[in-house]
This record gives structure tokens, sequence and C-alpha cells, in this order.
């Protein structure tokens, strides 16, 4: 490995699977020193088993209490807070909105955007005060295609990737010049645990589930690849990285070239 991140201290939220933990993987590696915050007991009970160097926090980072929490661990651990990766999401199945009740509207609206935007937003707020005081500090959501052209989800889905674009602008002009601020917008990711809307009833589907999914995934790009977690941690990595001390308020598109057979 490069030693890009040699130095580092990066706290990842949503690290027990899928792309989060590929980035966690990813920046160990690269020799960051990494902290975890994941709500799910038995991926949380995996990470401790399996690398037992790593503070894992169990929590909702949807929470405040779970994200401050989750910092304070990585804080003890490492002596401060570098770098905040954020890789929570959950996903709509292509619900467009003649396909959701009107009684079932404002639950989904809710449960899309605090769980894909909010939950940005509380893990922001608890690292702030620590990022401030880091070394060349930097924060990385994830965003989606879906962020940039529609037909990759439904309309609270699209509307949510769509929102955290916005967020990447808005904290990106906010907190320079001390903290940079940008995302990796994946396209369809091979070996996620990304489900459904529980207020659908759809919390125990999950896409990666969906019969012949690598085949469609690579059919839809010029590239006719299907990605997985580990190709887009490196989208992290160098967003972490001094190498990219010159970049803010931009969005990294690991899609295989997605954009380019988009409808426009």
């Amino acid at each position: 490995m490069t030693g890009w991140l040699d130095g580092k201290r990066a706290l990842v939220v949503g690290a027990g699977s899928g792309i989060g933990r590929a980035a966690l993987d990813a920046f160990r590696a690269e020799g960051a020193k990494v902290a975890a915050l994941e709500c799910d007991r038995e991926k949380c009970e995996r990470l401790r088993a399996e690398l037992p160097g790593v503070p894992v926090v169990e929590g909702d980072a949807v929470t405040r209490d779970a994200n401050e929490r989750a910092v304070d661990a990585a804080v003890d651990a490492h002596g401060g807070l570098d770098t905040l990766v954020h890789c929570v999401g959950i996903f709509d199945f292509y619900r467009g909105i003649g396909d959701i009740s009107a009684d079932d509207l404002p639950g989904a609206f809710d449960e899309m955007f605090r769980t894909n935007v909010l939950s940005q937003l509380q893990s922001v707020k608890a690292a702030l005060p620590r990022l401030r005081s880091g070394t060349g500090p930097s924060i990385i959501l994830t965003a989606s295609a879906s962020s940039f052209y529609p037909g990759r989800g439904g309309a609270l889905y699209v509307a949510s990737k769509f929102a955290v674009r916005g967020l990447v602008a808005a904290l990106a002009h906010d907190l320079a010049p001390r903290i940079r601020v940008n995302a990796v917008a994946p396209g369809g990711t091979l070996g996620t645990d990304l489900r459904g809307l529980a207020s659908l009833g759809l919390e125990d589907v999950r896409l990666d589930d969906t019969p012949g999914r690598a085949k469609e995934v690579a059919a839809r790009t010029p590239l006719n690849v299907a990605l997985t977690g580990a190709d887009h941690a490196w989208s992290f990595v160098f967003l972490a990285s001094d190498r990219a001390r010159g970049i803010t308020g931009e969005t990294v598109r690991p899609d295989g070239g997605f954009g380019l057979a988009a409808p426009r």
C-alpha cells in the first residue's frame, strides 16, 4: 500500500458492511487510525472480533447521542479526529409517487430523509469541534448516481440524494477554509446490505438480493463493470488524503460511466 493516510485519524459511520466496511479497511491499509459507528449489533460484534484494535460504537447515526459517543471513542483512542466518513443509507426500491399511498407518504418521507440526510448532519455536527483542531481535516459523505440522475431509485430516494449534494455544497462553503467537504456518489454496487424503508414494509428486503443484479448493473454502464464497496473505497481514500487538499465541494462519481448513458 502507499501510506496515503499515514497519521490520519478517521471515524467511519456505517462501518459494519458494504461501502462503509470497505472504506474502513482501505483507510487502515493506507495507514489511518480508525473508529467505527454501526447500528447493527451483529455487525458490531463482527467488527470487534475481526479488528480488536478498532473502537466500535453501537448506535443509530440518526441520533445525536450515538454520534457524540463515536466521536468521543475515536478521540479517546487516537488523540484527535482528522476525517469523518459517512456511509449510512436506505432505499425505496424504485417506488414512484403513485406507488406510495397518501397515508404512508409522511412516514416514508420522514424515514428516508432522517436516514439519508439527517444522519449525515448529525455526524458532521458531532465531529465538527474535533475536526476543527485536526490535521488537514476533511468530511466525506456518501451520495449516489441518483444524486445526479432519476431512474436509479424512487421519488424519495432520488430526492434525498439530491439533498446530499446540496449539503456538500453548503458545508464546503460554510466550513472553508479549515475543513474540506466532498462526497462519493457510487453507481450500482454489489456486496452491500442496503435495505428498504421500514415504513413501507421493506426493511427485510436487500437490494443485493435482486436476481441477476450483477449482470444488470454491469449492462447499464459504458465500462460494463459491476463495482463493489472495495472499488469505491479508494475514492474515499483519495479525498481524505493530502493529495486532495485543493478539492472541496465536489462529488466523485465511481459509477462505470453511468452518466454517459443516462437519459438527459
